[in-house]
């Protein structure tokens, strides 16, 4: 007997796994003049994703005047559009509230020597 290679389809994935796939990417994002992810720093005030698996992001920034405030996004923007599944990514940027240390995570402010 002939061994066919049959290539099972994946299932689609659902929102809440693109969601968790979402905060991992983000986690894996750094300003580069702070050496914390910018989930832990607490720049990530929001991650939406739609059924049809779109996924928009709110997120603010240390501070206006950020060296990469032009990059930064746009470099989480494309690391989500590589999730498998994603359809579309969009950042958005907000300084409403502005960020303030107290929404980083305890273990950033232990890294950071806040605590």
């Amino acid at each position: 007997m002939e061994e066919t290679n049959k290539i099972t389809p994946q299932p689609e994935k659902n929102f809440m796994e693109v969601k968790m796939e979402t905060i991992e990417v983000l986690k894996g994002c750094y300003d580069p003049e702070i050496p914390v992810n910018i989930w832990e720093l607490g720049l990530i005030y929001e991650v939406n994703v739609s059924p049809e698996l779109n996924v928009h992001v709110l997120m603010t920034l240390t501070s206006p005047f950020c060296p990469v405030a032009q990059s930064l996004p746009e470099e989480v923007k494309q690391k989500i559009q590589e999730i498998a599944g994603v359809k579309e990514a969009e950042v958005e940027v907000t300084f409403e509230p502005r960020w303030t240390q107290d929404k980083m995570s305890e273990s950033a402010k232990l890294e950071l020597g806040f605590m």
